[in-house]
């Protein structure tokens, strides 16, 4: 049933999308030029946008979840458990228009002047001088990845957390009688046997991040281009759809249509490995 819908809303979008993808041919995949008013669409910015601000997010998302998980499983009172899991289950629960709107209200003026003092200590440097070039407006495709940060955090927080529960009591306590550290201990016991697990909770945080919509577009800058700079304005398939949707028509809804489809076939790519990774680790857990 699952593979029916997925199958027919495949087979939907890429009909309208076919104008689109008939008229521009391969263009539409491998160039950067996206102008509606001269019927040019390239899909490659909105593409690096959504992966750039995907993996800033796990970059930021990925130590906390995990440290998260580990507080939780092996080292938080059971008083404590209870309370930190909830809370990070609220987190979930906030709308995604919430998370954008803080970006723009207090986030993105507040990191301004942030970018520009990393900015200033980092010009000197070859490559650093070009990823972290400014000035900055505080909104950007850093700003976007601290906001996808927020977002998946709880996400791949709780399967961690699941996947360290299932770690053998035994493995744990033969760590321990070997005299290890409990530090020693998570890496000797913990990680070895999660390890599959947490790969799997990361990518559905990839997944989460790359489709994620309106906080993106609150905070990207809408600027339809493939830059070095971290904390220069860009876009994504999300937000580029939710931002120019609704005045389309024609062969710019048809193109729009097909940056759906393209964000379709990603997640969707992301999600099925994860499970299949997911999967594997439970069979030998």
């Amino acid at each position: 049933m699952v593979l029916l819908i997925l199958g027919l809303i495949a087979v939907a979008t890429t009909r309208r999308a076919w104008p689109a993808f008939a008229d521009e041919g391969m263009r539409f995949f491998t160039t950067t030029r996206w102008a509606p008013n001269a019927e040019v669409f390239g899909s490659l910015p909105f593409v690096y946008g959504t992966v750039v601000t995907a993996v800033i997010a796990l970059v930021l998302a990925v130590p906390v979840s995990v440290g998260i998980a580990l507080f939780l499983s092996d080292v938080a009172p059971r008083r404590l458990r209870r309370p930190v899991s909830s809370l990070v289950d609220l987190l979930a629960a906030i709308p995604s228009v919430v998370y954008g709107l803080w970006g723009v209200i207090v986030l993105a003026p507040w990191i301004t002047g942030v970018y520009d003092r990393i900015s200033d200590i980092t010009s000197p440097v070859p490559v650093l001088s070009t990823l972290f070039a400014g000035p900055s407006t505080g909104r950007g495709l850093f700003t976007a990845g601290i906001i996808l940060a927020l977002m998946v955090t709880p996400i791949i927080t709780s399967i961690t957390r699941e996947v360290f529960d299932t770690v053998p009591a035994m493995a744990k306590e033969a760590a321990y009688a070997l005299g290890s550290t409990r530090w020693e201990m998570i890496r000797a016991a913990v990680f070895p046997h999660s390890r599959a697990g947490m790969i799997g909770a990361v990518m559905l945080g990839l997944g989460r991040a790359m489709g994620e919509t309106i906080a993106a577009a609150l905070v990207i800058g809408s600027s339809a281009r493939i830059t070095a700079q971290l904390f220069g304005s860009g876009d994504s398939m999300a937000a580029v759809i939710a931002n120019e949707f609704g005045e389309s028509g024609g062969l710019h809804r048809a193109a729009l249509i097909g940056l759906g489809v393209e964000l379709f076939a990603l997640t969707i790519l992301v999600n099925v490995i994860a499970r299949v990774i997911i999967a594997r680790g439970r069979r030998h857990a």
